[in-house]
């Protein structure tokens, strides 16, 4: 970069950091209206971060919203109905409510959408990108994988109903096994079929460790086709070297209306909520008239508030005080001489408590007299 890094905030930072490294994929910048019609994410809430949505009347009368999520803005407005596949990135403002938050806020937000006929290949690069962008902004992260097909896969070979799948999802999602065995056994799933949903809620590992303890789980097409997924992404990131830090954890689940296939969630160590997520989301899609592929990922910018600065701490490299009496002229002098050696100075008429700095240098009318005679 041209510009001084030490320079951003944490958030503007990853932007910039972002924006480069998908570029370097080949995806193109893709920009959306600030707001879409009401309607779109009306019928579209359980997709949403926040089913909080801010909306205004239009000239015309129609009801908007300021946009709360990016990519069904994009699903809207981009062809999915042809063999290409568009890799797109964004760097958005979303409107929403925050966790913690008493009011919506503007939340600046980056991430990515490939659409089209996907192969592997673009699966697995998606989550390669998203664990390069974890680990652009902190070493120290974990990306965590879940399959709803294996998921749902494993329900229907249990005999769990369409209209209880949800609801034992959800009590997977709490990893509560009291709650499970009681939703389970109301509903006369075998006991051996109960044993397996509760191992495949309790486990977490690296995704390599993972694999062969699930294996002995696997009947049905379904779950042999989400196994076999499962081991060509673990296979293509130990092609990437990125393999160590992927973990596999069934209890995050998605709403089955949108996400059929893989999803993950990226956490940074010091931040107690998930700072990216995504997935592949074909049946959102669908859901909109197009019969295409589609998997992306967010990354929440305004969570990056919580971490230490990502680059220098100091406020300058150089504290500049002067005495009474000190020469313009001779202050300049400094300051440009400083700068020439590529560091930072702050003039102040005095010492205090409220800078930060790496070095204190003082003027006094002796040094600089003596200077220029």
């Amino acid at each position: 970069m041209n510009f001084s890094e030490g320079i951003l905030k944490n958030d503007e930072y990853a932007i910039y950091k972002l924006r480069e490294l998908y570029r370097q994929y080949g995806y193109s910048h893709y920009k959306v209206s600030k707001f879409e019609e009401y309607d779109l994410y009306a019928r579209n809430k359980n997709f949403l971060v926040s089913e909080n949505i801010l909306t205004f009347t239009d000239t015309n009368g129609k009801l908007m919203a300021l946009k709360p999520d990016v990519t069904l803005s994009i699903v809207k407005n981009v062809n999915g109905n042809d063999d290409a596949v568009r890799k797109l990135y964004y760097n958005e403002t979303v409107y929403r409510t925050a966790a913690g938050s008493d009011g919506f806020r503007e939340i600046m937000q980056t991430g990515l959408e490939c659409i089209g006929t996907l192969g592997l290949y673009d699966v697995c690069e998606v989550i390669m990108l998203a664990q390069k962008s974890l680990s652009l902004i902190a070493e120290d992260y974990i990306l965590d994988l879940s399959h709803m097909g294996f998921l749902t896969g494993l329900l229907e070979q249990a005999g769990i109903c369409n209209e209880d799948t949800e609801g034992l999802l959800h009590c997977m999602a709490n990893k509560n096994k009291a709650e499970i065995l009681t939703y389970c056994t109301s509903r006369g799933i075998a006991a051996d079929e109960i044993e397996k949903i509760c191992l495949v809620t309790d486990l977490y590992a690296p995704l390599q460790e993972a694999l062969p303890r699930i294996r002995p789980l696997v009947c049905g097409e379904k779950m042999e086709k989400a196994y076999e997924q499962l081991c060509s992404i673990q296979s293509m990131m130990q092609t990437y070297g990125n393999d160590t830090r992927i973990y596999l954890d069934f209890s995050m689940t998605q709403d089955m209306r949108y996400y059929n296939d893989i999803i993950f969630r990226g956490f940074l160590n010091g931040i107690p909520e998930s700072v990216l997520s995504g997935g592949r989301y074909d049946s959102l899609l669908q859901r909109m008239g197009k019969q295409a592929g589609a998997i992306g990922f967010a990354v929440y910018l305004d969570r990056l508030e919580f971490l230490p600065t990502m680059r220098d701490t100091f406020d300058c490299d150089v504290l500049l005080t002067y005495e009474d009496g000190v020469r313009t002229e001779a202050i300049v002098q400094t300051v440009e001489s400083f700068q020439r050696d590529g560091r930072r100075v702050l003039v102040q008429p005095g010492q205090t408590d409220m800078i930060r700095y790496r070095e204190h240098v003082h003027l006094s009318t002796q040094e600089t007299e003596g200077q220029n005679q």
